[in-house]
Order: C-alpha cells, then sequence, then structure tokens
C-alpha cells in the first residue's frame, strides 16, 4: 500500500518511477558513480532492466556514462549536474510522504521498522554480493 502511493505520487509530480528514482538514489550515494553490474547488483534487478534505466535517464540528461580507464569494455553511470538537482527534489518530496504515510506510527515504532528494514536490505545485498 506504501508503497504503491510512494508509485504513485512519483509518477504524478514527476513524471517518474520508482525504479528510476531508486537508480537514481544508487548514484546519489555513489558520486563516482557506479558500473552496470554494480547497479544491477545494489537495486536487485537484472542488467537489462538497468540497461533500460539508463538509456532513458541518460536522453533526458540526467545521467552520464564515463569510460572506465581500468576495464575498456566497461563504463560507470553517475549523475550529471541536472540529475543532481531532480533527485535533490524528488528526495526532500519522498522524505515528506514516507513520514505522512508512516504518521499513526510513534517514533520508535518507525525506528524500529526503520532498522529492521535495513537489516534486511542488507542482508540481501550481501546474499548478491557473495554470489560468483
Amino acid at each position: 500500500m506504501i508503497e504503491r502511493r510512494v508509485r504513485s505520487r512519483l509518477r504524478e509530480r514527476f513524471a517518474t518511477t520508482l525504479p528510476r528514482f531508486d537508480l537514481m538514489a544508487q548514484l546519489e550515494r555513489h558520486p563516482e558513480g557506479l558500473k552496470m553490474n554494480e547497479l544491477s547488483r545494489l537495486l536487485m534487478v537484472t542488467g537489462g532492466n538497468v540497461t533500460a534505466i539508463v538509456d532513458q535517464l541518460e536522453k533526458e540528461g540526467l545521467v552520464e556514462r564515463l569510460d572506465e580507464p581500468a576495464d575498456r569494455r566497461a563504463f560507470r553511470v553517475r549523475l550529471t549536474r541536472s540529475g543532481e538537482r531532480s533527485f535533490a527534489e524528488m528526495a526532500r518530496a519522498h522524505e515528506e510522504w514516507v513520514v505522512e504515510l508512516f504518521g499513526g506510527m510513534s517514533r520508535r515504532e518507525q525506528d524500529d521498522l526503520l532498522r529492521l528494514l535495513a537489516k534486511v536490505k542488507q542482508h540481501a545485498v550481501e546474499k548478491e554480493l557473495a554470489k560468483p
């Protein structure tokens, strides 16, 4: 229910999707950029999904591809200045929505939920990174 509302609000206010928001969030956390396979692992989606999203965001001028000097076959993706500004605006709105949607919970309940969700996410990422 919460995810559905966030998806709807992202679509209505920013004409974007949750997967695009999530990809931009990862890039915001890694200003030096990420390789496509790193994005795929962090987002827990296929390389094809990441490629499609990056292609769209690149056409819109929100991300750029940079050559990877250590591996001529690879490149890094990072937010452009426009992408940084766009994501910052979306992130502020997203935070407001989450606060509103969790308003019926006490602060302690919210903290407990966030701690547990972070633990689940960390476990999932560690399992994904451990794959050969």
